[in-house]
This record gives structure tokens, C-alpha cells and sequence, in this order.
């Protein structure tokens, strides 16, 4: 009987492949040899399979995948190898290698080894030597990686593509005097632009690029438009102020390469991406009215957040962590509120700024249009215990760029403002909103005014009393459930409005009693008598 040998051979790296009779050819001979000797057994070589600078903890080796297709066509019947760790350093790789020979018949043979898999020793024996394979792998590896942290802790360069601003010399990093001063002029625009997004696109339009190298190999790479990934990595890199990371530790060291920026240049950089909107994403570059001009009580700046959901998309100001004002809502306030403001009675105001301001139509005016009056009409908006603090410039060269030939604003509404020397101060009260109740107040969520907010409170009252209407002449509550399309908790909810003490429900729609529609509901459960 035949027995079809294939030969197996591999080497971890290309060291030495060059040589005129390298570790390849000194396998292949010697398993040649091998199955010679064993020709009175019917050993015939069919074919050698050779996987050159691969490693053995990998199955993705294309030889390997070529014989074991081989095997599982009959065309091989033994492998034999110089060591069992050419063929696998990995325990379960080489388990499941030996499951998939024994399912189509094949066998194993390793001629510097010598073990039987027929028998429970030759198993042990082999699964011993894989094992002290495995080990050397793992030990190898943890070498080369305590090497790398060492030499990283004292400051060397460790490989990797280089870094704009340097080349690499001998090892090192060497400052590209070229370079250096485009990345110290993107770290300096940076603060001047303050926004990740805007300064990505004045460098490609000022041809700065990202670092053009060659590898060992003589390759050229990158020379490409610096990405806005790549912009974010520049600009928190902290090779640039002389260090070295040790990303797996989280440390830095000091490196032997000479910084290009400041350390205090550097760290204002850092503060400006923590706080600036832009450090975000490109979707929190949203143009709403409010933007840059929006804070909280405690001076903190609100930023544009975007978030999408169920295919829809929903843009906040945000300030800090777990509070947020919806955007749309809060814009539909603020034109709302200038407007009232165009409109109003302004014989309090200097004639030479009434003047600019009655010859303004925001009415007219498209969103973008109208948020570049209020950009320029709002010095800043202080949100602060449910109100919104409006300060108004009375700067007219500001107001110039907007009047409308031929129009003046003849209305003279009465409304409440605070005049100063340079400013006029608008406070308006506003409700923050949770829960919407879909039967009566759908897409009003976020941020109401007085208006929409006293709105929402009759409309309330209104739902209310239809249920108890109802519940008082039906009865069958599960009739009324299916036939108004509400659920149990918001029916029963209303009945509390509809059933609370009249002295408090006289209070809140006479106006003396303050509340919102989320206070409400819980006002009525305490008051239904």
C-alpha cells in the first residue's frame, strides 16, 4: 500500500531566507530523507508545503490551508515535519489540527520526535512538546514586549510611522525644521479658530499635508490631506512637547527627540478641545441660533449635541453632564422672543437705536437670516432656574447689516426689559419638560415658554374633565380606554385633575398659583379631593 507523504515546513521570520541554504531547505531535506527510509513501508513524497515568515500562533498560513484542503481530498496521507511546533505553537490549533487528519485518515509524524498518536503515551508525549512550544512563544513575546516598555521608560523612539514635524534617522526622531513649523502653526490656529473641523480644512487649503515617509522596504507613505481623525491625533500628540507613550501602561516618559511646541501651548490646546463644541464630531457643528452664546448659571458655555434615533435626528445645547436643552425648541423661543422685542413699545430707547431696530423685518427673514440678527443683536443668553436671561447689545453698527429699505416696524406692543449703559436685559420665564402626554400635546418637548406652557395647562384641564365626563356617564373604563386611545395610568391621571379641591384648581388657572404641566399632575394627586 501507498502511504502519500507531504512535507511541512515553516519559519517565523524572514531572517536568513536569504541565505543560500536557509532553514526551509535544511527541513525539507531532512524529512526528504526521512520518508526515504521508511520507503519499505510503502512512504512515497507527494509534495512540500512551505509557509516562509509566518508565525505558528496563526492558522492563516496559505500552505497550511493548501494541505489541509489536500488532506481532505485524499491527495495526502501523512505529514511529517522537522518539529512538532512547525506545524503550531498554539495548543488549540494543533488539537483541532489533529481532530480534522484523524476525521480524513492522515497522520502525523515529527522525525526529530519520535512519539506514536496511536497510542495514550505517544498523545501525552505530544501534547507535552506542544505545550513547551506554546511556552516558548508566550515567553518569546513577553521579551520583546518587556523590551519595548523599557526602552520606551527611557525615552527611546520604538518604530511606527513618524510623526509630522520629524524624520527618522538612524532610529530617532530628528526635527524637520519645515515641518515643525506647520505643526506649530496648526497647534496656534487651533486656538484661534477653535474648532477641529475649520482648522482640517485650512490646512489642506494651505498645503499642509500629512508626514510623507519611506519605509525599509522603499515604499512612500502618506503625503495625503491631514483627515480630521489625523487633526484630533496631531493635536493631542505628546511627542510634540518631547515624550514618549506607553499606550498599554498609559505612561509617558521623556524622550531623547527635541520638542517642537511648548509644553504651555500644548496644555491650552487641550483645555480649548475639552471645552470648544467642535471637540465633539462633525454633527455637533449644528447651526443653531444660540450657538457660542448660550450659558448656565455658573458661566459654562452650552455646546451644540446632535444624537439620532429610530431615524431621527435631535440636536441639544448641552453644558454639563445629564442636562440638555432642546435645541429646536429653544430657538423657536429665542426668534419668538426678538421678535416680541422688534415689535415692542421702545420709547425708552435711544431714538438713534430705535431707529436701526424698527427697520428690521425678521418676520421676512429665512432661519439663517434670522440667526445672524440674533448672533449679533444677543451678547449672551444666561439660562438659570428655569429662565432665560437675554442681554441685548446696543451697538448699532452691529444692527446696520440688517435693515431693510422701505420698511418700518409700526408696532408697539407692550413689553418688560431692563435698560443699562450698554446692554438691555430680557428676562423670560421658561418650563423644562421630561414626558409628553401624546394625546394632547405631541412635539412640544424640551423647553417652553409661558405661552405654550399655559396652553398645554388647559389643554389639560380640558382632557380632564372630557374623561370624567365620561367616566361619570359610561362608566365602563375599558370602553373609554380603546374609544380615546389612552392608557390606564394617563386616564386616571387626568381623573386626578378633574376630581382636585376647586380652591386649587381656581389658583392655577387664575394665574396664582405658578406651575407646569409635569408639576401638575402631581399637584392634582395631592389636592383631588
Amino acid at each position: 500500500m501507498t502511504i502519500k507523504c507531504a512535507i511541512y515546513t515553516r519559519k517565523s521570520t524572514e531572517h536568513g531566507l536569504e541565505q543560500e541554504f536557509n532553514s526551509l531547505q535544511n527541513q525539507e531535506e531532512s524529512c526528504t530523507a526521512y520518508i526515504a527510509s521508511q520507503s519499505f513501508n510503502g512512504w512515497q513524497y507527494y509534495k512540500t508545503y512551505s509557509d516562509a515568515a509566518i508565525s505558528g500562533g496563526t492558522m492563516e498560513r496559505p500552505a497550511l490551508k493548501q494541505m489541509l484542503d489536500d488532506i481532505a481530498h485524499g491527495l495526502v496521507n501523512t505529514v511529517v515535519v522537522y518539529k512538532v511546533d512547525r506545524l503550531s505553537r498554539s495548543i488549540l490549533d494543533f488539537h483541532n489540527m489533529m481532530k480534522y487528519f484523524e476525521k480524513y485518515g492522515a497522520n502525523f509524524v515529527s522525525i526529530t520526535q519520535s512519539f506514536d498518536t496511536s497510542t495514550s503515551m505517544g498523545k501525552l508525549t505530544l501534547n507535552m512538546l506542544l505545550s513547551f512550544a506554546q511556552f516558548e512563544r508566550e515567553v518569546s513575546s513577553e521579551r520583546v514586549r518587556d523590551k519595548i516598555r523599557a526602552s520606551k521608560a527611557k525615552g527611546l523612539w520604538m518604530g511606527g510611522a513618524p510623526r509630522l514635524g520629524y524624520d527618522l534617522i538612524n532610529k530617532k526622531l530628528v526635527v524637520n525644521p519645515t515641518e515643525a513649523e506647520q505643526v506649530r502653526h496648526l497647534f496656534e490656529k487651533y486656538l484661534e479658530l477653535q474648532s477641529v473641523n475649520d482648522l482640517t480644512e485650512y490646512a489642506k487649503q494651505n498645503g499642509i499635508y500629512g508626514k510623507r515617509w519611506e519605509t525599509a522596504k522603499r515604499q512612500i507613505r502618506g503625503g495625503n490631506p491631514i483627515s480630521k481623525m489625523s487633526m484630533h491625533r496631531i493635536l493631542r500628540d505628546k511627542v510634540y512637547i518631547g515624550q514618549i507613550e506607553n499606550k498599554k501602561e498609559g505612561t509617558f516618559a521623556k524622550g531623547e527627540h527635541e520638542p517642537i511646541i511648548s509644553t504651555e501651548l500644548f496644555n491650552r490646546v487641550q483645555v480649548a478641545l475639552a471645552n470648544n463644541a467642535n471637540n465633539k464630531s462633525a454633527s455637533t457643528r449644528a447651526p443653531n441660533i444660540l450657538t457660542g452664546k448660550l450659558f448656565n448659571h455658573n458661566g459654562v458655555k452650552f455646546i451644540n449635541q446632535r444624537t439620532s434615533g429610530k431615524g431621527k435626528k435631535t440636536v441639544y445645547y448641552y453644558a454639563t453632564k445629564g442636562f440638555y436643552l432642546t435645541a429646536t425648541r429653544v430657538d423657536e423661543i429665542v426668534i419668538k422672543t426678538i421678535t416680541d422685542f422688534l415689535n415692542s413699545n421702545m420709547s425708552n430707547l435711544p431714538i438713534n437705536l430705535v431707529t436701526i431696530l424698527k427697520r428690521i423685518d425678521i418676520t421676512n427673514m429665512n432661519f439663517a437670516g434670522k440667526r445672524s440678527l440674533i448672533q449679533s443683536l444677543i451678547e449672551k443668553v444666561v439660562y438659570s432656574q428655569e429662565q432665560l436671561i437675554y442681554t441685548l447689545t446696543t451697538d448699532i453698527t452691529k444692527l446696520q447689516p440688517f435693515i431693510t429699505e422701505n420698511y418700518v416696524n409700526q408696532n408697539t406692543e407692550p413689553m418688560g426689559y431692563i435698560i443699562g449703559d450698554n446692554s438691555i436685559t430680557i428676562t423670560e420665564k421658561v418650563f423644562l419638560r421630561k414626558y409628553v402626554n401624546p394625546t394632547y400635546d405631541r412635539g412640544k418637548n424640551g423647553v417652553l415658554n409661558i405661552t405654550d406652557n399655559n396652553n398645554l395647562i388647559l389643554k389639560a384641564f380640558a382632557t380632564a374633565w372630557k374623561y370624567r365626563e365620561l367616566y361619570e356617564r359610561d362608566g365602563d373604563i375599558h370602553r373609554i380606554f380603546r374609544n380615546e386611545h389612552t392608557s390606564p395610568r394617563q386616564f386616571y391621571r387626568h381623573l386626578d385633575i378633574a376630581y382636585m379641591n376647586p380652591d386649587k384648581i381656581n389658583q392655577i388657572l387664575s394665574g396664582k398659583l405658578k406651575t407646569n404641566v409635569n408639576d401638575l399632575f402631581q399637584i392634582a394627586k395631592e389636592a383631588s379631593i
